[in-house]
């Protein structure tokens, strides 16, 4: 099987493991609750410290960015949590145990010093990269935003590296690009995959906007964008969970050269082993 039959059948198996383990999506719920809360006790600060007018000067700026470190910090801190507890529980799950919520806040609560340094690093990074985007031209911006997209790829293994390899950011970084330039066929056609998927499904939530709008009454227009809307950010809740059980099955392949104990009949073990380096 060549890297396209892979990729496609990791990222059917990443599916898979959602439609039997619907619990892990209150992971995703809960990281986009919290940073909402976040996000909006920021600016609510913010707003009532310096006001309309003191958020617009420029004159203070320079005060945002102990701010903005913060706000990047518990963001990233957040996120990351509740990602190492997807990919936890679907480590357990492809090597052939049945996860639970409280497996996931346990695993994540175990790589806790990881989480807070990680989240520091990709901080630190996110804010350095922004202070230039700020100070420099159009072409300037365009060749940042493409060093922070480098970033997010070259980071795509990190999460699971430190939760089995337990190595710091900086080696984590480095590890998770030499797993990726192993697998990045893989990854390119199930992320590809996924996001098609997602994509076509998504249309879907087109129908009860067309039929409100058929009707042609106020209250079918309404209820059909609610429902849309609902629809969506259900949908968007399994496609976060299956990108996250995704990177756990293209790590598990790349390090251990198996798709699955679930799904492929495989023996079982010991889903807290490290997987040996390839």
């Amino acid at each position: 099987m060549g890297r396209i039959g892979r990729g496609w059948k990791l990222a059917k198996m990443s599916l898979r493991v959602i439609r039997k383990d619907k619990e892990i999506l209150i992971f995703p719920l809960l990281s986009g609750l919290i940073t909402l809360v976040i996000l909006a006790s920021f600016f609510i600060g913010a707003f009532f410290t310096w006001g309309f007018e003191g958020l617009t000067s420029a004159a203070n700026q320079w005060v945002f960015y102990p701010f903005f470190a913060v706000f990047y910090f518990v963001t990233f801190f957040i996120s990351i949590f509740f990602n190492v507890a997807v990919i936890g529980c679907a480590t357990i799950r492809l090597n052939g145990g049945d996860p639970t919520v409280a497996d996931g806040f346990r695993i994540a609560r175990g790589n806790i010093k990881q989480i807070i340094l990680w989240a520091i690093f990709a901080a630190t990074v996110g804010l350095i990269l922004r202070a230039i985007q700020e100070r420099v031209g159009f072409i300037g911006k365009m060749l940042v935003g493409a060093l922070g997209a480098a970033f997010t790829i070259a980071t795509y293994f990190v999460i699971p590296v430190f939760i089995y390899e337990k190595l710091g950011p900086w080696a984590s970084l480095k590890r998770s690009v030499s797993i990726l330039k192993n697998t990045w066929g893989e990854a390119l056609v199930g992320n590809l995959g996924l996001g098609a998927i997602f994509f076509l499904v998504g249309l879907a939530g087109l129908i009860p906007i067309i039929i409100g709008l058929l009707i042609m009454t106020v209250w079918s227009i309404v209820i059909g964008i609610v429902i849309a809307i609902v629809y969506w950010l259900v949908l968007g809740l399994v496609a976060s969970a299956a990108q996250s059980v995704l990177v756990a099955a293209l790590y598990r392949y790349a390090t251990t050269g198996k798709v699955s104990e679930e799904f492929e009949g495989l023996s079982f073990q010991d889903p807290w082993a490290v997987p040996k380096r390839i």
